[in-house]
């Protein structure tokens, strides 16, 4: 399967778990050819995997969460290995 381009990558989770539902009920309709079955499956994966990044790093950032001494909370910086 060839890379995808940065640029193919979804704007948001959100917009990545959109894209999502809609392969699967493509795919349960069960009513595509089945090279356009295997792309979309393709798409799919690259999707899901892309959605357990975003989810794997929300989590590190929740543990990053440490409360001081007073009270107060904190976030403390957390390198995804992502450029901003």
């Amino acid at each position: 399967m060839p890379a995808r381009k940065k640029e193919d990558e979804p704007k948001s989770f959100e917009d990545a778990m959109t894209r999502l539902d809609a392969i699967v009920a493509k795919l349960e309709e069960d009513k595509l050819p089945l090279d356009e079955m295997l792309a979309r499956y393709e798409e799919g994966i690259a999707l899901a995997r892309y959605c357990g990044d975003k989810l794997e790093a929300a989590e590190q950032k929740v543990r990053l969460i440490a409360q001081k001494a007073d009270g107060s909370v904190t976030l403390e910086n957390f390198d995804d290995g992502e450029e901003t």
